[in-house]
């Protein structure tokens, strides 16, 4: 719990009073601290990502020294590639089916991982609607990977995630990072991707590698143009 209502506003780039009446609402996950409204990180970006909001760059600073290079979205999809026509009847059969397929980091385990995405999905659907999910872990750190990968499943049939829309899922989006701060930072990438139309309709028709990939590219360029206009 160490952000602020003030942090948590720059963050979400909106006003104090917005995420006080959020709070009000008990939209947003926010605890009492002492007297005080307070948030943890991981917790209000994976919210925001859940419903499409744009989180502000500054959420993954760290010191410089400390500071590495953040994963590409792009980078990472290569990364995990992507799964057509993944088969399952249930939400659990379906994240079974996706562990093992995924490209893992040597050592990783798969039976801990998928006991992992089950409880992270019994904790609060993953799913941010429209058919689509995005299981991960909770703490990623505890996975031992060493390199972010970001997996496309389409499904071959529909299946219940228990989405707030009540639409049955179709497709995921798997998040596996070896950092939080990846981690975040490739969720939020993603989260703003999903808000782009035209990569919106290619991951909605189940198009090829090619077009996916291409539509992903142009998400890059217009966050690129976006992030030069604010520098």
């Amino acid at each position: 719990m160490n952000l602020s209502v003030k942090d948590a506003a720059r963050i979400l780039s909106v006003a104090e009073k917005t995420i006080y009446r959020w709070i009000k609402q008990e939209l947003v996950p926010a605890y009492r601290v002492n007297g005080q409204h307070r948030f943890n990180q991981s917790e209000l970006i994976e919210w925001a990502t859940s419903r499409r909001m744009g989180v502000s760059p500054e959420a993954f600073d760290e010191p410089e020294e400390a500071a590495k290079p953040l994963p590409s979205l792009t980078d990472s999809l290569e990364a995990g590639g992507i799964i057509y026509r993944l088969d399952g009847n249930t939400r659990n059969e379906i994240l079974e089916g996706l562990v093992n397929n995924l490209r893992l980091s040597e050592g990783v385990d798969k039976g801990y991982l998928l006991k992992v995405l089950i409880a992270r999905e019994e904790l609060a659907s993953t799913s941010v609607g429209d058919g689509i999910a995005i299981p991960h872990p909770r703490n990623p750190v505890l996975l031992h990977t060493t390199q972010p990968t970001v997996t496309l499943a389409f499904l071959e049939k529909p299946v219940d995630f228990k989405s707030l829309d009540g639409l049955p899922t179709t497709v995921l989006f798997c998040v596996i990072s070896p950092t939080l701060r990846a981690h975040l930072h490739l969720l939020s990438m993603l989260g703003y991707a999903l808000k782009d139309y035209k990569f919106r309709k290619v991951i909605e028709q189940a198009e090829g590698r090619e077009k996916i990939f291409a539509a992903l590219r142009q998400v890059k360029k217009g966050m690129e143009k976006i992030n030069n206009k604010n520098g």
